[in-house]
């Protein structure tokens, strides 16, 4: 079967499912929400990358049967002459990642599982990953994994980011021990909670330091993982169905290099349908050689930064540099309505400028029926909030509805691009993508 017989085929399969199942329908932006109505938009526009126009052909079905959930996201962009853009179909796994996910449950959920794409990955607390994303960039987008289960005494959460490749293996064992004492029905105690924490990624590349950034030949790793281990303990200070509350600690080590501590609470309230709202706030110390949540939602980025075509200074060699330092992280997440839903986070280190990270998410689709806002936007290095660097990543995209299933719409995109020599990716750079485009949006 050739190319343009697969993705028929493939187009046709999308379209007969969305009308067989029922699901729940989600915006690209990675928003920590499913919808309550199964659907799938599709578009059609045009499509500017790095100064060069293409034709697209979108399809963004969503659906669920029980707590089965599938979603796929089908992008064909033609130049002018009518050829498919070669970084899209390149390699047999492009075809794959047409799957965006398949999950049973969510998280939190007993069990829960998912396959595809990993939009906000964590682990525990998120002193080791938080908000992780193996799509951010769009021609590097991967398949992976992720696997939880809370027996109720004991539990594991699991990640992996690339099924294709070596990527990033996470693992967080916990367990509540007095649950297996006469302590086991008292408040606070009885739900104690013990975790430890494995990451690696398994890239070969991950832990090897080649350069510095002015371009000077330094001695080397020899490369190989790059691994990060870490304990933490948690109370559950209120534990109901409209309010849960949990002060915790953790600690993590990242093996040949430095550590760091923080304590933090949270704070989940559910107002039902009106108002839902999420706090966090964490007290950091961190270490010569520390990076907290050093897997995050620019980590693919910053991996490896290119310094021509047979170097690059990776993560692993820029953390050399840093000294011990203290900081602050808080975070808001709020539903309002059931249709307005903002979070921010934000992590502002004591007495060292210009290293703040800021993570934002935004969706506004149904507050106004004729408008459409869903955006997203990761800083790192944070001097000037609103200049996009290679430290940005930045999705938005704005319409008018002037029926309820007609979207007109442009679609702004920041990210990054893999650089690859003989074939082997040696670093990323920025890249724009600008969609205008007319859609549709059918709910059931």
């Amino acid at each position: 079967m050739n190319r343009n017989r697969l993705l028929a085929a493939l187009v046709a399969l999308v379209l007969f499912s969305t009308t067989m199942l029922m699901g729940q329908m989600r915006p690209r932006g990675g928003m920590m929400h499913y919808r309550e109505r199964s659907g799938m938009m599709g578009n059609l526009g045009l499509t500017v990358i790095d100064g060069e126009a293409y034709y697209l052909v979108n399809l963004m079905p969503e659906v669920v049967f029980g707590k089965l959930g599938i979603g796929l996201d089908i992008n064909l962009r033609f130049n002018r002459e009518g050829k498919l853009r070669t970084e899209d179909f390149d390699e047999t796994y492009d075809y794959f990642r047409i799957l965006r996910y398949v999950r049973w449950g969510l998280k939190h959920d007993p069990v829960y599982a998912r396959f595809g794409v990993l939009d906000n990955s964590r682990l525990g607390h998120g002193f080791i990953m938080y908000y992780y994303r193996n799509n951010a960039s769009y021609d590097g987008r991967k398949l992976g994994a992720e696997l939880d289960v809370d027996f109720g005494n004991f539990g594991f959460e699991s990640v992996y980011s690339d099924v294709g490749g070596a990527g990033i293996l996470g693992l967080r064992g916990y367990g509540r021990p007095l649950r297996y004492t006469e302590l086991a029905d008292i408040p606070i105690l009885g739900g104690f909670e013990v975790g430890a924490t494995y990451a690696s990624d398994l890239h070969a590349d991950a832990n090897r330091t080649w350069g510095d950034p002015t371009g000077a030949i330094v001695a080397a790793r020899d490369g190989g993982a790059m691994t990060v281990v870490g304990l933490d303990i948690g109370f559950p200070l209120l534990s109901m169905s409209a309010l849960r509350s949990t002060l915790y600690a953790d600690y993590a080590n990242i093996v040949d290099y430095g550590n760091g501590a923080a304590v933090g609470i949270d704070l989940d309230i559910s107002g039902g349908s009106a108002l839902d709202l999420g706090m966090k706030y964490e007290r950091r110390w961190l270490g010569d050689q520390f990076i907290p949540s050093y897997f995050d939602a620019l980590y693919e980025r910053e991996r490896f930064t290119p310094l021509g075509p047979a170097r690059f200074v990776s993560k692993a060699e820029a953390m050399k540099s840093l000294t011990a330092s203290e900081g602050y992280y808080g975070e808001l997440y709020a539903r309002v309505l059931g249709s307005i839903h903002l979070l921010g986070g934000y992590y502002s280190p004591v007495g060292v400028r210009n290293r703040g990270v800021l993570h934002l998410e935004l969706d506004m689709m149904e507050v106004i029926p004729e408008i459409l806002l869903i955006g997203g936007y990761d800083k790192k290095n944070v001097g000037r909030v609103f200049t996009l660097d290679e430290h940005s990543l930045l999705y938005a995209q704005v319409g008018y509805r002037p029926y309820r299933w007609l979207v007109i719409s442009t679609l702004y995109e920041w990210t990054f691009t893999p650089e690859k020599v003989d074939g082997k990716t040696v670093g990323y750079k920025s890249q724009k993508r600008v969609e205008p485009r007319i859609g549709f949006v059918l709910t059931f």
